[in-house]
């Protein structure tokens, strides 16, 4: 089994010489995360096309962004905008929101495992996705155990070059309503700081800070498949 590492990095210290004209394709990008990656995406001169997939419209105000609107049930219907340099994917829902273990496990485990497919197959140098601390194939809980399965398989399917950051709580505001989320939402920060060593890991984060962590790794992550705890 891999091992996962913590990431602290200053991109303020990193050339940039080898980061320019990037090319990139988001999934889950209204998502919390996703929805603060795709600002900095735009925002980035590095990156001069930013493609999304989305099961709804975004609007399109920049020129270098192209939306998407697609069944995520026939992902292999878009394998030609996977020619890109980096694959980002910030898809995830819960049990609710998903209303059954079976449809759950298809948002977080099928449509990213078939991303990383395409990644791979479409010639994608990158691929970098969310997970979440805990994650392991052989978990108690369904919820671990399916993210620790879909770590393994795109491992195994995607490109060469994987990063996976595996966060706790999302803090921050969401569009959709969490009730029992936004409790921890608000006792987490409380937390944090007696969370040290081994448990920083736990500590909740930021999802902007999430986003920025993605594109440090895309930009600046070396090579190789990595898992990253991130706080």
């Amino acid at each position: 089994m891999y091992a996962a590492r913590s990431l602290a990095l200053n991109t303020r210290t990193m050339s940039n010489s080898s980061t320019q004209n990037r090319t990139a394709l988001l999934a889950g990008a209204t998502g919390a995360v996703g929805r603060h990656l795709l600002a900095k995406l735009l925002a980035d001169d590095r990156y001069t096309e930013v493609h999304v997939l989305s099961r709804r419209p975004i609007a399109a105000a920049e020129s270098k962004l192209h939306v998407h609107e697609i069944d995520f049930e026939r992902l292999d219907k878009y394998a030609a905008l996977f020619d890109v340099d980096d694959v980002f994917c910030c898809l995830g829902t819960t049990m609710k929101q998903a209303g059954s273990r079976e449809a759950f496990r298809r948002v977080d485990h099928d449509y990213v495992v078939r991303l990383a497919q395409l990644a791979n197959e479409g010639g994608a140098q990158r691929f970098l996705m969310i997970s979440a601390v805990g994650a392991h194939p052989k978990s108690m809980f369904f919820y671990s155990r399916v993210k620790g399965e879909t770590e393994q398989e795109v491992m195994a399917a995607g490109p060469h070059i994987v990063h996976i950051l595996r966060p706790s709580l999302l803090l921050g505001e969401r569009k959709e309503h969490r009730p029992g989320e936004e409790i921890s939402k608000q006792i987490m920060p409380l937390f944090n700081p007696l969370l040290g060593g081994p448990l920083k890991k736990y500590r909740g984060i930021q999802a902007e800070a999430v986003a920025q962590k993605l594109l440090d790794l895309a930009l600046h992550g070396g090579s190789g498949q990595q898992v990253h705890h991130c706080f």
